[in-house]
């Protein structure tokens, strides 16, 4: 199985690949978006350090139980061969109704097939009221014509 774009990544590849990974993540489907990493992924997402297939859908599936509303955007930070760093931000509203935007960065390994092998993600939460929220677009894929993290000012 291949997943193009396929490294070595140019910029418009890294471009398109965190496009694909953002808009993966805005279906809030774990079995979907587990597709994309290698069956041996290593994942470190804040304290979790796991890896496989089977360990991200679980993860996700108890991310989006608990994370209602979620939108996410991430943005390409750098590139180099098969490896590529973003920054995202995502906002969502807990159980008790209180909302947060969550900062992160993450660190992206790609092996020969398009799919990621290595994920390291560092992510700080900040709690916000509903006024200040700033993502609106209806529940799934983030607009085209919607500003990105820079556009902004994240």
């Amino acid at each position: 199985m291949t997943r193009p774009p396929l490294p070595p990544f140019d910029e418009a590849a890294a471009i398109t690949k965190v496009r694909m990974a953002e808009d993966g993540w805005n279906s809030r489907d774990p079995e979907k978006v587990a597709l994309a990493y290698t069956p041996d992924c290593q994942w470190r997402n804040r304290a979790e350090i796991f890896q496989g297939r089977e360990r991200i859908t679980e993860f996700l599936t108890r991310k989006w139980a608990s994370e209602h509303e979620y939108r996410l955007i991430k943005e390409l930070w750098t590139h180099q061969g098969n490896r590529i760093a973003v920054r995202f931000a995502y906002e969502y509203r807990d159980d008790s109704g209180s909302w947060s935007r969550a900062y992160g960065n993450e660190n992206w390994e790609f092996a020969e097939n398009g799919l990621m092998r290595h994920r390291i993600a560092s992510i700080n939460d900040l709690p916000i009221t509903e006024q200040e929220r700033l993502f609106h677009w209806p529940l799934g894929r983030r607009p085209d014509d919607h500003p990105g993290l820079s556009a902004l000012g994240l």
